[in-house]
């Protein structure tokens, strides 16, 4: 397996993992009242936070671990990147009009908040996702 496919499945890992801790905090939290009353910031920080933490350590993990070969990125691995990056990238787009369409709508902070970090959380899957898809079943560029 290369390296990069390595990094796609640390990526959908590490995005899951954090995603739901921060789900069972901001959920567990709340109680009666609405949820958009529930404090949220603290806890997307600190997932946030740990993901990007535990993601470069992971990623270093597997680079010192791989054999010397699988390290070299050849021409394949390059546009499997690109392509992968290409989809993942469409779901901040959608994130960000998301955003400004909640903000428009002067729609309380949290939903904003929770949208554009649920279309991160959705590009980091999608994206990863179609680079393991393209290893395992074959990659045609366009």
């Amino acid at each position: 397996m290369a390296v990069e496919e390595k990094r796609a499945w640390i990526m959908i890992v590490v995005t899951v993992v954090s995603y739901a801790a921060y789900l069972i905090v901001v959920l567990g939290r709340s109680g009666d009242g609405p949820l958009a009353q529930e404090p949220y910031v603290s806890a997307l920080l600190w997932t946030v936070g740990a993901a990007i933490v535990a993601s470069i350590a992971l990623h270093i993990t597997v680079a010192l671990l791989s054999p010397e070969e699988e390290k070299t990125k050849d021409q394949r691995d390059r546009e499997i990147h690109h392509f992968g990056e290409y989809i993942g990238q469409s779901f901040v787009v959608i994130g960000g009009v998301a955003g400004l369409v909640l903000a428009m709508a002067e729609v309380d902070q949290f939903w904003i908040a929770n949208a554009i970090y649920l279309a991160f959380v959705l590009s980091a899957l999608l994206g990863s996702t179609a680079k393991i898809v393209a290893y395992r079943l074959g990659f045609q560029p366009w």
